[in-house]
């Protein structure tokens, strides 16, 4: 477990290895027992490179209200973890909300970013996820709850992370990257329009910024098909 100052524990797993370290952020309501990201552990294991699972404050076994929780929270409490946790440069890894908060921590990191994996990322979703009557809901009774396709319990957005989001909104204006960017996007994606990471690699300061679309993909891209794409993307980030 990683201790924040305030005493609260955030748990990780980490794999030793040669750099630079692969940090898995998971999406919103998910965590480091994901298929993704365990699938990305295991490749590290077996070719010997540097890996980084996390569950953020509130989410899988880290300790925290959910219903409390920010970008920004979540966005230091990553940071904080790389710079106890992790030496040398770092390969972010993003699945859907963790795709924005890839961003929010790479412009932190700055020289130490060796690069982006975006898995169907969803910056500013708080701006396109949601319509007038939702964000109404959410602002005057601090919560909105919808279906949750994936689970049998509906999938809250608390008032505190909206206006997180909003706080951090990211598309419309350059974001400060310059390190290689693949971004993997299915187009039979329900959740995240697949149309979000054309423009995010539009915002990317980077010139280096590459987007698959796989054309059957949804928004989970877990197929054992998506996962060796996802795998090929990381073993070219690691340099082989």
């Amino acid at each position: 477990m990683f201790i924040r100052p305030d005493g609260l524990k955030l748990a990780y797993r980490k794999a030793e290895g040669a750099g630079p370290t692969f940090v898995f952020l998971p999406g919103y309501m998910s965590d480091m027992a994901g298929g993704k990201a365990t699938a990305v552990f295991d490749w590290a294991v077996a070719n010997g490179k540097s890996c980084l699972l996390l569950d953020y404050a509130g989410c899988g076994e880290s300790e925290g209200d959910f219903a409390q929780q920010t970008l920004t929270g979540w966005r230091d409490d990553v940071l904080a973890m790389i710079d106890a946790l992790v030496e040398g440069p770092v390969v972010l890894i993003g699945s859907s909300m963790g795709g924005w908060l890839m961003l929010l921590v790479g412009e932190v990191l700055g020289t130490r970013l060796a690069g982006l994996i975006g898995i169907a990322p969803a910056p500013d979703f708080t701006r396109w996820g949601f319509t007038d009557a939702q964000r109404e809901n959410i602002l005057t009774k601090g919560v909105h709850f919808e279906h949750n396709p994936y689970g049998p319990e509906p999938t809250p957005t608390y008032k505190g992370l909206y206006e997180s989001g909003e706080a951090n909104l990211m598309l419309d204006r350059e974001i400060a990257i310059d390190c290689p960017v693949r971004l993997l996007h299915g187009q039979a994606d329900a959740d995240v329009p697949w149309k979000i990471s054309p423009k995010l690699a539009s915002a990317l300061r980077s010139n280096d910024v590459r987007v698959t679309l796989i054309k059957d993909g949804d928004h989970r891209l877990s197929r054992e098909a998506d996962i060796a794409l996802l795998l090929a993307t990381v073993a070219e980030m690691a340099g082989g």
